[in-house]
């Protein structure tokens, strides 16, 4: 809700009001509690189980270390001498999570896979992105995990045990625009030794991370709904996938702006990366011509074209290796994983 050139965010029965005169601040509240029975709490440090925490060179981190507190409880790695893992999941090929039904099934003495795995999907959409592909991976066999998805899941809580007092940090930049990091992997939990059951393993995994003044605000990493026959096809679907979140947002940002809120709405850039065959994901987005190898992509992974004609949006290429929305697309290195993880996150 808007109130003059001042925000009031509001989730069940927690607000947030945000603004730059605390006068007009006063004023909001006030007229609040004039018709709710409202409780001022002072200056914003936790927000549904998020912490919220102001440091002298002006960045803001969220963290939120009891709910981690309760995952590694959850889990049996609360004891003070648990192995701790470096990366949220493994990057051995042979590693890579299916249905693995020729596995004993998961035991369920040993922790809820159903309850921590809820628990974790609200800790990496609040705060830990660096988690979002270890989480989404376990997350897809949540109705009949088997003994390897135990064992994902607990990777995921020794390397919460090492980070539990971690979160992402917010050090806005100069420039107020948008950014959004989109990459996919083509097919790339495809398993290459024999048959699998599980056709999941052609879709591509796609991800995305949107920044706004360099501070991280919205990302994703999910299996695409179709299968995709080229890396240039998975990209542009990626990449028409991402821009249906990121539209709104700009448009949100561009309604505060006419009600007299500071922010500034330059046009956003998309950055998608460029490898092999991918140029092919750019030019199909920003040149309008027929071509007989994509004909077949669908109607509605060609929507956002009209916004880049018209100058919303930019796109732009990135390297694979300055590609931050690479952690999100599949399990890396620790070299590469901490270098993304410092892009985003901050540490």
């Amino acid at each position: 809700f808007y109130y003059k050139s001042s925000v009031l965010l509001v989730y069940t029965d927690d607000c947030i009001i945000m603004g730059a005169s605390d006068a007009e601040l006063d004023k909001m509240v006030k007229k609040l509690q004039s018709s709710f029975d409202l409780t001022e709490e002072g200056d914003l440090c936790d927000y549904l189980g998020i912490k919220v925490t102001r440091h002298e060179d002006a960045s803001i981190s969220l963290t939120q270390p009891h709910l981690i507190a309760s995952i590694l409880k959850d889990l049996g790695l609360d004891k003070p001498n648990t192995n701790t893992a470096h990366t949220p999941s493994s990057s051995t090929k042979k590693k890579a999570l299916t249905r693995h039904e020729d596995l004993p099934a998961h035991d369920q003495k040993q922790f809820d896979y159903r309850s921590v795995i809820g628990k974790l999907n609200y800790l990496e959409k609040s705060s830990r992105p660096d988690i979002a592909e270890a989480v989404h991976q376990c997350a897809r066999f949540s109705s009949n995990p088997r003994s390897a998805h135990t064992e994902a899941v607990k990777r995921i809580g020794r390397y919460l045990r090492g980070t539990d007092q971690q979160g992402v940090i917010m050090r806005p930049g100069d420039t107020q625009s948008f950014e959004c990091w989109v990459d996919a992997s083509h097919a790339g939990e495809w398993q290459n030794e024999g048959d699998t059951p599980d056709s999941a393993t052609a879709r591509s995994r796609m991800g995305y991370v949107f920044t706004y003044a360099n501070c991280p605000i919205l990302w994703a990493s999910k299996l695409q709904t179709e299968i995709a026959l080229s890396t240039t096809e998975a990209e542009y679907m990626a990449l028409s996938m991402a821009m249906r979140e990121l539209i709104p947002l700009v448009r949100l940002f561009t309604e505060a702006k006419k009600k007299g809120i500071d922010v500034d709405v330059n046009k956003a850039v998309i950055k998608c990366t460029v490898f092999e065959d991918n140029e092919g994901a750019a030019e199909i987005a920003t040149v309008h011509k027929f071509r007989s190898r994509t004909k077949h992509i669908h109607l509605k992974y060609h929507h956002f074209r009209e916004h880049v004609k018209n100058g919303l949006v930019r796109i732009e290429k990135v390297s694979t290796e300055a590609q931050l929305a690479d952690v999100f697309t599949k399990p890396l290195g620790l070299v590469l994983f901490l270098k993304h993880r410092l892009g985003i996150m901050g540490w």
